[in-house]
């Protein structure tokens, strides 16, 4: 059986960025404790390793440990969230991806105009909660097309913000725009997608094309693993989602000339070497 690796499989700029700094704060000489402000990733086995090195998981800063460093994860806080740790002088690195961080801004400067925002993404993923953190006036979330369609501004003649989660489907976020497009909606669109989310999804689609079966390695809370796994499945019937080499035991690859395999933005290069390598025993 021919076995590919997508390109543009696995850690992204932002995540890696945000695990290395913790890593870097462990290898330190200053010996506080250091808390992550949620998962630092959507990926159990990298929280796993950091928790048993000692770093903690918190809810909100109030957890904090005394003389804590507290670490702000690459899908970004409220600003309010901000505001508190800093008047509380509570010690912090924020390593919101800086792509995200463009998003805020955007955000912040639109709503400050008075303009209505809506987000196109997960409601309840964490970086769509940052984001709205960041309006003064709030936003309107769309995760489907049902609700793009739904959608009326609160004021027939208001001027509509449209930005989109940086891993959002980029042919969802096509879908929704020319959806609010054909209803003359006096909108900017903003595409806040990442392009390495781009790349990731363009490289597992075309993949998905000429394999014969597709395995999608991501966390079970990643939401762009999950888009990747709706990509592929949508070109290849036999798509599989595992989390570890160790689902590949229930899956079986026989009658398959071809095995594509992809991974989301939170999985580690370990880790995809680890099924690539376990999927070549099979």
């Amino acid at each position: 059986m021919r076995i590919e690796v997508a390109d543009h499989a696995g850690f992204c700029f932002g995540v890696k960025r945000a695990v290395d700094s913790v890593y870097e704060l462990l290898d330190g000489e200053e010996k506080s404790d250091i808390v992550t402000l949620g998962p630092i990733i959507h990926n159990e086995r990298v929280v796993d390793e950091l928790k048993n090195a000692g770093v903690q998981v918190i809810k909100s800063p109030q957890e904090a440990p005394e003389g804590a460093t507290i670490v702000i994860r690459s899908h970004g806080v409220p600003e309010a969230v901000i505001r508190e740790i800093d008047d509380r002088g509570l010690k912090y690195v924020d390593e919101t991806c800086p792509f995200v961080k463009k998003i805020h801004e955007i955000v912040r400067e639109h709503s400050l105009a008075g303009e209505e925002i809506v987000i196109f993404g997960s409601k309840s993923h964490p970086e769509i909660v940052g984001i709205l953190g960041w309006s003064v006036n709030g936003g309107t979330v769309i995760e489907s097309r049902e609700e793009a369609l739904a959608y009326r501004p609160e004021s027939p003649t208001g001027r509509v913000c449209v930005v989109a989660q940086t891993t959002f489907s980029v042919k969802k976020f096509q879908d929704y725009v020319e959806i609010f497009q054909k209803k003359e909606y006096d909108i900017i669109v903003v595409n806040t997608i990442c392009r390495a989310t781009q790349a990731r999804q363009e490289a597992a689609e075309a993949l998905s094309r000429r394999s014969d079966a597709m395995i999608v390695i991501g966390g079970a809370d990643s939401s762009n693993s999950r888009k990747l796994y709706e990509i592929c499945k949508q070109q290849c019937a036999n798509t599989f989602f595992i989390q570890t080499a160790d689902s590949l035991g229930e899956i079986s690859f026989d009658g398959f000339a071809s095995l594509g395999i992809t991974a989301g933005a939170s999985t580690p290069n370990t880790l995809i070497q680890e099924v690539l390598e376990a999927c070549q025993k099979k």
